[in-house]
């Protein structure tokens, strides 16, 4: 399909201007004023409304199998959904078992996401070591495209990395040219404080936050980057939730450590009174890891984001329904951890971010598309619109307004953790690869329409310790 977008203020890498842009085989191939373009090509005015580089997700689980489950959303209904929001690509995770070949999980997951209906990609976790995972992640990186690897610092008993694992992993990440990614929780406290809970008789979801306690992040936090430190290999912070963990990550990158911190757009609206309602559905409705918590860890996330130490947002998108989580009835340690987010991510951060002051729609563009774009390596193909790029683009209308609701969202989950929010900015197009994906409240994403995304390697920070050698 060939496209003109005409009229619209485009927002991009930190400028904005107003231009046209011109889309042909999935690439923007002109932007500026009075296009030379072809005749009967597909135009939208875009008049009174933000021009921007389509959302990147970098944190989603779809159809993920987890804690006795499977994610209710998978490859297709979770992109179409995010593309009714805005977003036009996400990084899901691949998650091996422990003592599973890393090959042999990716191309499960592979296999999963040839459903997708928006670009895609992969990181991939590391849950067990041995000389066949070095060898998988030499594969994953140099021919996969896979620049990324996952450590669960928390799940005890199932997918945690210990401390071996994190050095084996950071120090052959760093050999690659691949960033290592955490989820900073002690997994060894968590463990500890749910069994000293149930055994006082806390069984509900109440006791989820109590046993996630903020001293439980700020600490693995503080190990991963430590750790990231003595390797000298960059490190990523998913889903940061905590004022502790944030002044880890500040400290860290004033003395000149490369660390990245992501947050998620429920932790900075949703604080830890849902875990107190009576109601055990809605209560566990937003169990999930790191649990919601206290509004002054939401204020500091915010400032987090405006000063530059927090890079990015997420939403881990891992939708489970009321009857998943019932299996946590009568111990909230089983509740299947998960909530939803992707469709509404980019619409509640513009309402409570850039109409309050908070943001500016170019840090907006920055937290939501161009900076993930940059710490994984595919900008300027993602995350920005110049000629070149993949035509991966948001038509924003700062008038649009809508009341959030799980009867009106498109994402397979039946409850909603921003129910009955009132947002206003919303995309009235989202285009994904030059086709037009979702217009004007309808969607038009088809089964299998999506595109894998590799992401190179991060050279040339590597190229000196690759020609050493090191990378065999």
């Amino acid at each position: 399909m060939s496209l003109l977008i005409k009229n619209g203020i485009i927002i991009s890498d930190g400028q904005r201007k107003n231009a046209d842009i011109y889309c042909e085989a999935g690439l923007i191939k002109a932007v500026g004023n009075n296009l030379n373009i072809p005749d009967n090509v597909k135009v939208i005015n875009a008049k009174g409304q933000y021009v921007m580089p389509g959302g990147i997700d970098p944190h989603t689980h779809m159809q993920l199998p987890f804690m006795g489950t499977v994610a209710s959303e998978d490859f297709y209904t979770g992109t179409a959904a995010g593309l009714a929001g805005g977003t036009t690509m996400i990084i899901d995770f691949v998650i091996p078992s422990p003592q599973q070949s890393l090959m042999e999980a990716y191309e499960t997951w592979m296999q999963w996401a040839e459903k997708s209906c928006s670009s895609y990609s992969f990181h991939v976790a590391v849950t067990w070591w041995d000389e066949s995972v070095r060898q998988d992640m030499k594969t994953l990186v140099q021919e996969k495209g896979v620049n990324s690897f996952k450590h669960f610092m928390a799940y005890k008993n199932a997918i945690m990395a210990d401390d071996e694992i994190l050095y084996n992993s950071f120090t052959r990440s760093l050999e690659l040219g691949a960033m290592p990614t955490c989820h900073a929780e002690n997994g060894e406290m968590v463990f500890q404080l749910q069994r000293k809970l149930l055994a006082q008789g806390i069984t509900g979801p109440q006791g989820h936050p109590l046993s996630r306690p903020p001293a439980a992040e700020a600490e693995a936090a503080n190990r991963a980057i430590k750790l990231a430190d003595i390797i000298g290999v960059p490190v990523y912070l998913v889903h940061v939730s905590t004022e502790d963990a944030l002044d880890e990550i500040t400290r860290a990158r004033s003395n000149g450590q490369r660390v990245y911190g992501e947050c998620l757009a429920g932790h900075l609206l949703i604080d830890e009174s849902v875990y107190q309602d009576d109601d055990f559905e809605r209560a566990a409705a937003h169990v999930m890891s790191p649990p919601f918590r206290s509004p002054e860890h939401q204020k500091a996330l915010w400032k987090g984001l405006q000063s530059g130490n927090l890079q990015t947002t997420a939403t881990d998108h891992c939708c489970f329904c009321a009857e998943q989580k019932a299996a946590g009835k009568d111990d909230f340690s089983l509740i299947p951890n998960g909530t939803a987010g992707i469709e509404d991510r980019m619409a509640v951060l513009w309402t409570h971010g850039v109409t309050t002051g908070k943001l500016t729609p170019e840090e907006f563009v920055d937290v939501t598309s161009t900076n993930a774009a940059k710490i994984f390596n595919i900008h300027p193909r993602k995350g920005s619109i110049q000629v070149g790029a993949d035509a991966d683009i948001v038509i924003w209308d700062p008038e649009l307004s809508k009341t959030i609701s799980a009867k009106t969202h498109h994402q397979n989950i039946d409850f909603n953790i921003f129910e009955g929010m009132q947002v206003k900015g919303l995309p009235s197009h989202t285009i994904s690869m030059g086709e037009i994906k979702y217009a004007n409240g309808q969607l038009m994403a088809k089964k299998g329409s999506g595109t894998y995304i590799k992401r190179p390697a991060f050279h040339p920070i590597f190229d000196a310790l690759n020609k050493q050698g090191k990378s065999q």
